[in-house]
């Protein structure tokens, strides 16, 4: 990226110049600021801002610099020179409020060899740069050679490396060539702050030229399909009339909404206001023969327990495209603990010998995995169970939602869960239609005291039988699995504005913002939780997450880290084998295709990146080309993402497919 050097202005000036610019550095030694400037500058700005001050300059830097990391300053420049006291001072203000700490070397009158510079770099490094700033003077070729060779010494991301004066000049240009987080230029050739510093405006058409960045605002997300599917469902089980605001179709949706018709429910659709009444369901009031769930896994994995409990008769569940193809991994097993038999009948998808099972066989009950279409034979025993998490939450929140219509108490404890979030929406949405229960979680004391899902060994439910659905009246959440990839597209191409979404929302794809966070994007919120979210480009590093929780967003954080310089690590793969396609293994073939290294250890994805500044100078944006989406609508997302950062057009074959889960998203990409 390219940061403006911002000297010898006062307040109104600097903003008027943050409208114009990606990223800048304030040199508040050389800018007349007081204390509530300083305050309003760093906290209100949504361009990264680096705030410096030299201590030759100015005796007071230790606390100026300290106001603007308290203010929110995103990196702060600390000279070598500075005392060891006034360096731990800053370096834990750094620390405590998450803003990176850039120690900077200068020499005004010569380039050091190579030696002398690598054991700067590494005494910065000891002084907590977590980029380090290491400027010297050229006098000719020879001293930005040895410039450029420092960087063989840092990994990517981490080194601001060039030569000041007129025979430096490239250097600057260079810097981002060899994987510089950025460089630095100026606003006028009057406003340079050392010889030989680039014109923004200049800089920007050389390594720019007419490469589209993207800028919207106030883009509209889809309602939740995760909260309306169980919302609806829950509205067709309740006595009463339901009205559930915030509702946006989508195939996924509008399958839910069909169960609710199958089941006896009346709905009713009003602008974004479904109107449903439900059934005022109980043990045995349904007399089913079959029930269609479309292409919704998660539909599917609900309704089996609910149908076990409710349906006099055994049922038959059949559906549809890709969810023909992917197994209800650990049903068998899971449904037995509660009494249910689940009997498969697709062909050649019985055991090793390729023969069919049919009904009322042993060997119906014993497999591992079963597919679609399979008959449901309750009813439901309550009791308790331990079962295992491994394979995801979708049927446990099926039980979750059963279990409490039978008669008598039960308890279900989950074991190694994964998708806990999910979990919790659907105790959230029971709630609303006055389902009660109890939940203890297990972890050892890193998962108490962070509460991070991942250290969580095993939740335990308990719930009394006996109790019936009352409607409720509330409004969806918007989604923020399909927020994700407009937030990615901000934080890697431009900036984007996005409303509707929930900060303090349970679903799991929220953590989409602590992972853009980690990666160094620039976010910001207004007003309130539900208020409108603005994320923009910054400099990027590579991040280390886990997606077991969330694998949906897989396909947008690999893309994500295509563009964050060094290896970013994404746990999660085995999570991703039987979604819509192998989406671990699409994700691979996609990547590799546009030239990005990845590859693949057990449960992990290693994806090598390199920031988008590093591509543009260098020539090596991702590849285009045809794509598969394999009728992923998560694929889709993330190819037409990754295409803004093509050099040359991604062709999908099959971008309709997105419609599963947000039909108007080609419409609203188009915005970008």
């Amino acid at each position: 990226m390219i940061c403006v050097s911002i000297q010898n202005k006062e307040l109104p000036e600097i903003l008027e110049l943050l409208e114009t610019v990606e990223m800048a550095e304030i040199r508040l030694d050389r800018c007349a600021l007081d204390d509530d400037e300083i305050q309003q500058l760093f906290e209100d700005s949504d361009v990264p801002l680096i705030a410096t001050c030299r201590l030759s300059e100015e005796s007071q830097a230790p606390e100026i610099l300290e106001k603007a990391i308290r203010a929110g300053a995103k990196y702060v420049d600390l000279e070598m020179e500075a005392p060891a006291a006034v360096g731990r001072r800053i370096r834990e203000a750094c620390r405590s409020c998450g803003t990176v700490l850039i120690r900077s070397y200068h020499n005004f009158t010569e380039t050091p060899p190579l030696p002398v510079l690598q054991s700067i770099l590494e005494r910065a490094r000891s002084f907590g740069g977590e980029v380090v700033k290491i400027v010297t003077t050229a006098t000719s070729k020879a001293d930005n050679d040895t410039v450029k060779a420092l960087y063989g010494s840092a990994a990517p991301g981490t080194l601001v490396a060039f030569a000041m004066g007129e025979a430096g000049r490239e250097s600057r240009m260079e810097a981002l060539k060899q994987g510089a987080p950025f460089t630095y230029a100026c606003v006028s050739e009057e406003e340079a702050t050392a010889p030989g510093q680039w014109k923004a405006s200049e800089m920007a058409q050389a390594l720019y030229g007419n490469f589209r960045f993207v800028k919207a605002s106030s883009l509209p997300m889809p309602s939740s399909k995760s909260f309306a599917q169980r919302a609806i469902i829950a509205a067709a089980l309740a006595q009463g009339v339901s009205r559930l605001g915030g509702y946006s179709p989508c195939g996924d949706n509008e399958s839910a909404l069909a169960v609710a018709r199958a089941l006896g429910a009346t709905v009713k659709i009003d602008g974004q206001t479904l109107e449903i009444e439900g059934i005022g369901a109980e043990p045995g009031c349904l007399n089913l023969k079959e029930l269609h769930t479309g292409e919704s896994g998660f539909l599917t994995r609900l309704m089996v327990p609910l149908l076990s409990v409710l349906n006099r008769e055994p049922v038959r569940i059949t559906g549809e495209k890709t969810l023909l193809g992917r197994p209800l991994t650990g049903a068998h097993d899971i449904m037995a603990a509660y009494g249910v038999r689940l009997y498969p009948e697709t062909p050649g998808q019985a055991g090793s010998d390729g023969r069919a099972v049919m009904p009322g066989t042993d060997r119906a009950s014993r497999r591992e995995d079963c597919y679609l279409p399979l008959t449901v034979a309750g009813p439901l025993i309550p009791g308790r169970a331990d079962v295992s998490g491994k394979g995801g939450s979708q049927l446990l929140s099926g039980l979750l939602a059963a279990l409490p219509l039978a008669e008598g108490k039960s308890a279900l404890y989950v074991e190694e869960p994964r998708s806990i979030p999910y979990l919790f929406i659907t105790v959230d949405v029971l709630k609303k239609f006055g389902i009660r229960m109890s939940s203890e979680m297990e972890g050892g004391e890193d998962f108490m005291e962070t509460q991070d899902w991942s250290l969580c060994t095993g939740v335990n439910f308990f719930m009394k039988g006996g109790q019936r659905y009352q409607a409720a009246d509330f409004s969806i959440e918007a989604d923020w699995s399909g927020a994700a990839p407009f937030l990615v597209a901000g934080a890697l191409f431009g900036e984007v504005e996005v409303e509707g979404l929930d900060t303090e929302s349970l679903q799991a794809d929220i953590s989409i913002m602590d992972i853009l966070i980690q990666a160094g994007a620039c976010m910001s919120q207004t007003d309130s939780p539900t208020g409108p979210i603005h994320v923009r480009r910054a400099p990027l590093s590579p991040f280390h997450t886990d997606l077991n929780n969330c694998p949906d967003l897989f396909p947008m954080v690999a893309v994500l880290a295509a563009f964050c310089p060094g290896e970013s690590h994404i746990l999660g793969v085995e999570r991703l084998r039987h979604k819509e396609t192998d989406r671990a293994a699409a994700i691979e073939e996609a990547l590799r295709q546009m030239g990005v290294p990845v590859r693949v250890e057990e449960d992990e994805m290693v994806v090598e990146g390199m920031g988008l500044s590093q591509r543009l100078a260098t020539g090596r944006l991702l590849k285009g080309g045809k794509f598969h989406s394999h009728s992923d609508h998560r694929m889709v997302m993330a190819l037409k993402v990754a295409a803004l950062g093509a050099d040359s057009p991604v062709e999908i074959d099959d971008v309709d497919c997105v419609a599963k889960s947000f039909p108007n998203f080609n419409e609203l990409f188009n915005r970008l």
